[in-house]
């Protein structure tokens, strides 16, 4: 979890001493509810989705979900109410915030080289939630309660944004007259959320030794990297830590599974986001192709998809259907498969095979927002939107299916509807002035429909409602 110092305009904020562990038991509740936490946490998650660019694969953000939703069956955590945001940058950095919200960089999945590893620093971060570490901070800052938690707030928005947003950085000036800032969580913070993350992570099914294995690799980077990264300065791995790890899994009875082909899939189409251009990715994909025989189905995923997005989609077919042929119902072959025949303008057997795949996965949201995205682009707008429209209903915090919805509702020549659904992409994204203005539009648009205007007040009456919370901040 995040919580840095760092220096903003015209201030700058001294990194104390770190936190004394209060005594153990939730008098953290006394200090802020639950629901404060709850509520504070996902008004700043609209404001950091505004702040920093995002990933928008909705693979990527379904893996990441799924994955933590499984964790956290397991853990302690006791409100399950879960937000997520993937963070579009290659650096190694992963974050808990109040109410449930847990942040990735894409780097997370360059630098975790198992399934198994990437989980233990997720089981990590959900035990900083579980154990309230936020709210017990605020012990040692009785008198500043919501002001300290807001300028730890403003810290993630602002290391994740790389300290370059003005808005976010005066913000967080007004508050630091009222705080003595924390460059870290105290070593019995991060003490108690290596123990718990483990235990975790192996009633969650995975080899516990994954985490001090994570950490080993973590402090070679620390070792030798003189910036290193941001995940690093935040959550130290000392000597103890690893050892302390390293012992508690050697106890653990049981290894666990270590790795998935899933995960492998989906860190080839992070290597394939970041790295230079698809004809680099393609020549060491095929390398690493080579190496194993031919026999290595990560490596023969992330080629298809790389010479495909390099406009060989012939060859970018032949070479992902052994993979097809080997596994013929495996979603994630299938969603690569739907790529190359959408970039090579197959669209009609694209959505053919969409549509057979979501009979054996009905309401998965990849599948859902490709149908949307092919029926566009097949100019069937009246059925996407239709189908963007459930989509909607199923993930109503997601700014990028707003997106599409605005898109498609505007080609579809519903204007009402291109103001509702930009109205929820600003509120998504923290940008209330817009999204006030867009619910104006709409509500002209509405004319003397009573229903539709009345729902549209309501919406008009909640952003006013949150704008109300980010001023009392």
């Amino acid at each position: 979890m995040l919580a840095v110092s760092m220096t903003l305009p015209g201030i700058a904020l001294p990194a104390g001493d770190e936190f004394n562990l209060p005594s153990l038991g939730d008098t953290s509740s006394s200090i802020m509810s639950r629901q404060q936490e709850y509520q504070l946490g996902r008004t700043w998650l609209t404001m950091l989705r505004g702040a920093v660019p995002t990933l928008d694969d909705p693979q990527l953000k379904s893996f990441v979900e799924d994955l933590t939703r499984g964790l956290a069956e397991t853990s302690q955590l006791s409100d399950r109410r879960l937000a997520f945001v993937l963070i579009d940058s290659p650096q190694l950095n992963a974050f808990a915030a109040p109410g449930g919200v847990v942040g990735v960089n894409g780097g997370l999945f360059l630098h975790a080289r198992s399934e198994a590893e990437f989980a233990s620093v997720l089981a990590h971060e959900l035990a900083h939630l579980s154990q309230r570490h936020f709210a017990r901070g605020l012990e040692q800052q009785q008198r500043m309660q919501v002001p300290f938690m807001t300028a730890m707030l403003a810290s993630i928005v602002l290391a994740a944004a790389g300290g370059g947003d003005a808005g976010f950085a005066a913000l967080a000036t007004t508050q630091a007259a009222a705080i003595q800032e924390q460059r870290r969580f105290s070593r019995q913070n991060e003490q108690e959320a290596d123990r718990i993350g483990i235990l975790n992570l192996e009633k969650a099914g995975y080899d516990p030794r994954a985490m001090p294995d994570m950490f080993e690799r973590l402090a070679q980077l620390s070792r030798y990297d003189t910036t290193p990264p941001e995940f690093l300065l935040t959550h130290p791995v000392s000597q103890s830590r690893m050892a302390d790890t390293r012992n508690r899994a050697e106890q653990m009875a049981g290894s666990g599974r270590t790795d998935s082909l899933n995960f492998q899939m989906m860190r080839a189409r992070v290597q394939l986001k970041y790295e230079q251009s698809p004809g680099l990715s393609a020549k060491r994909f095929r390398a690493l192709l080579d190496d194993n025989g031919g026999e290595h189905a990560a490596a023969r995923y992330g080629l298809a998809l790389a010479l495909s997005r390099g406009g060989e989609h012939g060859e970018a077919t032949s070479t992902l259907a052994p993979l097809l042929e080997a596994t013929p119902d495996d979603l994630t072959v299938n969603l690569a498969q739907i790529e190359i025949d959408t970039n090579a303008g197959r669209l009609a057997q694209a959505l053919e095979r969409n549509r057979r795949l979501q009979q054996r996965y009905p309401d998965n949201f990849p599948l859902a927002f490709s149908e949307a995205d092919l029926l566009m682009k097949q100019q069937q707008y009246a059925e996407a939107e239709r189908a963007i429209n459930r989509l909607a209903n199923q993930r109503e915090s997601d700014p990028d299916v707003w997106y599409l919805a605005a898109e498609i509702r505007g080609l579809a020549g519903n204007i009402l509807g291109v103001h509702l659904a930009r109205a929820e992409y600003f509120k998504q994204t923290g940008d209330l002035q817009q999204a006030g203005q867009q619910l104006d539009l709409a509500l002209q648009r509405a004319g003397g429909n009573f229903v539709v205007s009345s729902r549209i007040k309501e919406q008009q009456n909640e952003l006013q409602r949150q704008r109300e919370l980010i001023e009392s901040l």
